[in-house]
């Protein structure tokens, strides 16, 4: 009984505590990335009078302009992080969004609104920054399980966003649900500020490693490089259906029954089979290696999005969707699990900065693709390209990781 007692009231270790904290931080930053999207055109709309033209330029330049220049800015976040530490930024970043998401609730007209949106990029890194930090306090033989937990938050957020936003913005209207998301923001910030503890030596701008001498020094350089191609790749196939999904949707249900609910649903089921499945990918990763992972991921990927180009219904889409996100759930925290094995630890905040950027940059050319191919193919010609940008990737990871599959089965040999 004693020792049943001792187990349940030990103090925790400072990265555990972390994770909690930050699994929430991550949670919530990423719900105020994707909230506004099932009501941003509308909230557009109701600033002036647009036709139909008009209203799809501007939803689309509000939309990637934060990713834009997330992706600019990440690389001097992250530069700053090695120098001062990962806390102070994730204090600046949360602090900057909660405000900056408030004021879109008090815009007059859409320049006001792409303003905001373009502020937002800059506030950008509270989820890489909250990587680097877990990454760097974490024993390595855990990594991979706590980075698959960690990416929960993020992606889970993500993919939630949108229901959470379009319930909010049916209940309380738009601007109010900018204030509400800022106020939750706001309380990120505050738990971030008691609650994140990081042991962290600040490093003089002189001793600073320049980023071509980070890369030179790496084990495999190839890897690192491939494995932020690799998250281009994984967003912007996530993201290619984004533009077209709710017209798809209005599509298969032939114009009947409320088509922003099931889309807002639909959009969001990945979230919910990555929030189940990450942590026990990421354990498996740890026992079996993360490439192994990332490489059955990108398959399955592969054979789930092209049967969602032959759908009939929504369930089917819907079931699909789950399967998208399993998917995720090996992708994403074997992808930083293999960044955190193969940097260096004084360089964390950097590299994980980049990768926010080719992230960021996914976003942008996701949805673009999407809407290309639809109006050149159609709705299902999306399905059958980012199918075959997965496979793309496949091909270049395996390319990427077969010098560390060598290596391991040598030094298996040699045991």
């Amino acid at each position: 009984m004693s020792k049943l007692k001792n187990t349940l009231f030990q103090p925790r270790p400072t990265w555990q505590k972390n994770l909690i904290v930050l699994w929430f931080g991550t949670f919530m930053a990423g719900i105020g990335f994707s909230l506004v999207m099932p009501f941003m055109s509308l909230y557009i709309d109701s600033l002036g009078h647009y036709t139909n033209q008009q209203l799809n330029f501007w939803s689309g330049i509000t939309f990637s302009s934060t990713f834009l220049i997330t992706a600019i800015v990440s690389p001097l976040w992250g530069r700053l992080a090695d120098q001062k530490g990962r806390k102070i930024m994730l204090l600046r970043a949360s602090l900057g969004m909660a405000i900056v998401i408030s004021l879109m609730g008090t815009v007059g007209n859409v320049y006001q609104l792409i303003g905001l949106r373009l502020l937002q990029g800059v506030f950008s890194g509270y989820i890489s920054n909250s990587t680097a930090l877990v990454a760097t306090g974490t024993p390595r033989e855990k990594s991979g399980q706590v980075l698959g937990t960690l990416a929960t938050g993020a992606v889970t957020g993500n993919l939630l966003g949108p229901l959470v936003g379009g319930v909010t913005a049916s209940i309380f209207g738009y601007r109010l649900t900018f204030f509400i998301t800022g106020g939750i923001l706001f309380l990120v910030f505050l738990l971030s500020l008691m609650f994140v503890h990081e042991e962290f030596t600040p490093i003089e701008k002189k001793d600073m490693l320049p980023a071509k001498e980070i890369f030179h020094s790496l084990k495999y350089p190839h890897v690192v490089i491939g494995m932020f191609v690799t998250t281009l790749i994984i967003q912007a196939s996530n993201n290619s259906i984004s533009p077209i999904i709710s017209l798809y949707i209005r599509q298969l249900m032939h114009n009947h029954g409320n088509v922003t609910l099931v889309s807002g649903i639909i959009a969001s089921i990945p979230g919910i089979a990555t929030l189940i499945a990450a942590p026990r990918f990421g354990r498996l990763g740890d026992k079996i290696g993360s490439e192994k992972i990332l490489g059955i991921g990108l398959i399955f990927a592969m054979l789930v999005f092209l049967p969602m180009s032959i759908v009939t219904n929504v369930w089917q889409l819907a079931f699909l969707r789950f399967l998208v996100g399993i998917s995720d759930a090996c992708l994403l925290p074997a992808v930083q699990a293999l960044i955190t094995k193969y940097s260096p630890q004084e360089a964390a905040g950097r590299i994980f900065s980049y990768n926010q950027s080719f992230q960021a940059a996914g976003n942008v050319v996701g949805p673009m693709i999407g809407s290309s191919v639809s109006s050149l193919f159609g709705y299902r010609g999306v399905f059958i390209s980012t199918s075959a940008l997965v496979l793309m990737n496949y091909l270049l990871v395996h390319r990427n990781t077969k010098e560390i599959a060598e290596n391991h089965h040598q030094a298996q040999g040699s045991h």
